[in-house]
């Protein structure tokens, strides 16, 4: 009797094992810091990283979560190269400029309104999709420069920017939009009553973006696993001892100083404690460095747990719009069921003052909220492996 043999679909070109599990990750982690942000006692209205209120377990909380943002985006950069190895130049950067305008669409609607709730969109926040969105832009032009001048411009970005931390422009005008699109977090409200809530200035992330497109060459055929693994370690160590080094000295490369604190523990915090918005230099050393050492780990790897991650980390932005609806959703349920009204509940701030959960209760829903995105991440990366259209490439 002749037995069929059914083989797994090959991998294709724009999928690697380690870097899907890399970013799912980091993908479940950011879970954690927007579970905390709805639904945390007061979540929108302390500093998690303010040494004078803060705890050790509410520090490391927040500050956990800095790894995300740096490595998706770096990471967005990598599989736009991979996916490019199946585009000449030409649709390559037609790819990343539609699809750059199409996340910054994403971000200005379908995740502003996730994310508050308002339909009147009298607030829109740039977030780290937006800033993905614009760096895909940028790139869609830089990327007909040669490989070594385009290294060099994603590092020079990430090394000097914070040369113009100094730089500033009068409130109101112009300028300081501008400046503040791409280089300053600021809150700017319009004439005509919009208020935009600059999270994500763009300029250090159009480095992070560069050089992770150019770091996606190590995945090409020039390098053997072995090759790589060394140049990740390396990379990765250099980075954590740059940061290391140049956080001790307190000279450069972020806007917020390290200082002696109460005790050992919070001077340990606040050295640690580097500047997210825009991010500094320390700050990428601080978590692209250990990104890079975690790749090197997970090389070749094959393991039960390392699978479970990746399912987030191959459907990114499908989880990444989805967790937002359904955390605040859980937010204004949690707040019902306490005992809040509607009149007390302010939907564009999650959760009105002074109400919320403990940290371990909103521990508990992250769990809850990773394990319910599972099986919908695993069925809709199935789903997308079977079409064939370009549109399901921009999703």
């Amino acid at each position: 009797m002749t037995q069929t043999l059914t083989l797994p679909p090959p991998q294709t070109l724009t999928r690697v094992g380690s870097i899907d599990v890399l970013r799912g990750i980091v993908m479940v982690i950011m879970a954690l810091d927007h579970t905390r942000d709805f639904l945390h006692v007061n979540g929108f209205y302390y500093d998690a990283t303010d040494m004078a209120t803060t705890t050790p377990t509410l520090f490391f909380t927040r500050w956990i979560t800095h790894y995300c943002a740096p490595i998706f985006v770096f990471l967005a950069g990598t599989s736009a190269y991979l996916s490019g190895r199946k585009k000449s130049p030409g649709q390559l950067s037609s790819f990343l400029f539609t699809r750059g305008l199409w996340l910054i669409f994403l971000e200005l609607t379908i995740i502003n309104f996730t994310f508050w709730f308002d339909i009147t969109f009298s607030f829109l926040m740039l977030q780290v999709i937006w800033a993905i969105g614009f760096s895909m832009i940028v790139l869609s032009v830089l990327k007909f420069l040669p490989w070594g001048i385009l290294l060099a411009v994603g590092l020079g970005i990430i090394a000097g920017h914070n040369a113009l931390d100094g730089v500033s422009f009068p409130e109101g005008t112009t300028a300081n939009l501008v400046w503040s699109l791409l280089h300053k977090q600021n809150f700017i409200r319009l004439d005509s009553g919009l208020t935009i809530g600059i999270l994500y200035p763009v300029l250090p992330w159009i480095g992070v973006l560069i050089t992770g497109y150019c770091f996606g060459r190590l995945y090409g055929s020039g390098y053997t696993m072995e090759q790589r693994k060394r140049v990740l370690l390396l990379i990765g160590l250099v980075a954590v001892a740059g940061f290391i080094l140049l956080r001790y000295l307190n000279v450069y490369g972020d806007l917020r100083p390290w200082e002696i604190q109460r005790n050992g523990l919070y001077t340990f915090m606040s050295f640690l404690n580097t500047t997210k918005y825009p991010p500094s230099l320390l700050y990428l050393l601080m978590t692209l460095g250990p990104g890079m050492l975690l790749l090197y780990a997970l090389e070749g790897r094959r393991f039960g747990w390392i699978n479970f991650f990746s399912v987030y980390g191959r459907v990114p932005l499908f989880y990444y719009v989805l967790h937002f609806l359904v955390i605040h959703i859980l937010a204004v349920v949690g707040m019902l069921l306490s005992g809040v009204t509607w009149t007390e509940l302010e939907m564009q701030e999650g959760i009105p003052p002074e109400q919320g959960f403990s940290l371990g209760v909103v521990y508990l829903f992250w769990i809850g909220v990773v394990l319910f995105f599972y099986p919908l991440c695993l069925w809709y990366a199935g789903f997308k492996a079977r079409q064939s259209s370009r549109v399901w490439s921009y999703l």
